[in-house]
């Protein structure tokens, strides 16, 4: 369980009846968004209260009639999907902080600019969609962010999501090591080990991510290794 401090009342009103768990608000929009989350590690206390904040618990005759169960992980599940959830201005302020980080991110790391065949680098994202007054509703899905942010920006900046396909080669004394840090990184589409030690490679990437594999590549050959894109695809 958590802290009673860090708790938020998330609230579910039925059948005239009023329905309350104490929960963390992180966690509770983590659950939200369909994440796998032990409700017992999301709440401050094991009951379904009618008042949370004077202590008064609801009756079982209540959750019967509503939830047709009394068991605390059912209902406390239900009221956190189907209920809302009370936040004080400044956790509001900063799930919808984090939020916004998270999309500039994604779409710096996914989209390109389809003049260039470059990513956009992430102040540019955030300035324009600040210029599209892109609103953040801390309760939606990064994906659903993502895409109505994307509809937003289409009209400012040249940006559509791609992505491309690389050639790497990595000489004998780093290939081995090359290998399992190209695979973590990237989708790995063929792939040949040459008579000398030598890997070759080509893996399909975001294409945002281009400068993040070439520095990986760097890093795990010394400088040594070589990187070209082929080509791009949607």
């Amino acid at each position: 369980m958590i802290p009673l401090d860090r708790a938020v009342v998330a609230r579910l009103e039925s059948h005239g009846d009023r329905f309350e768990v104490l929960v963390d608000p992180d966690l509770a929009v983590r659950i939200r968004h369909g994440e796998k989350v032990e409700i017992e590690e999301a709440v401050a206390a094991i009951f379904i209260f009618e008042n949370a904040s004077r202590g008064e618990k609801s009756p079982d005759e209540a959750l019967e009639k509503v939830f047709q169960t009394t068991d605390f992980r059912t209902i406390a599940e239900r009221i956190i999907l189907k209920g809302e959830i009370h936040m004080t201005s400044e956790q509001r302020r900063q799930l919808i902080a984090d939020k916004w980080l998270q999309v500039v991110n994604f779409i710096a790391r996914h989209a390109i600019n389809p003049q260039t065949g470059l990513p956009h680098p992430p102040k540019r994202i955030e300035m324009a969609m600040e210029e599209a007054r892109v609103t953040i509703d801390p309760f939606h899905p990064l994906n659903a962010l993502v895409e109505e942010t994307m509809k937003a920006l289409r009209p400012l900046i040249p940006i559509r999501f791609e992505e491309v396909r690389v050639a790497v080669k990595i000489p004998p004394d780093h290939a081995a090591r090359a290998y399992g840090e190209i695979d973590r990184a990237a989708s790995i589409e063929q792939q040949e080990w040459q008579k000398d030690g030598s890997w070759i490679c080509v893996v399909r990437i975001p294409g945002g991510m281009q400068a993040e594999l070439e520095s990986l590549v760097k890093k795990v050959s010394r400088g040594t290794g070589e990187m070209r894109v082929l080509k791009e695809r949607t």
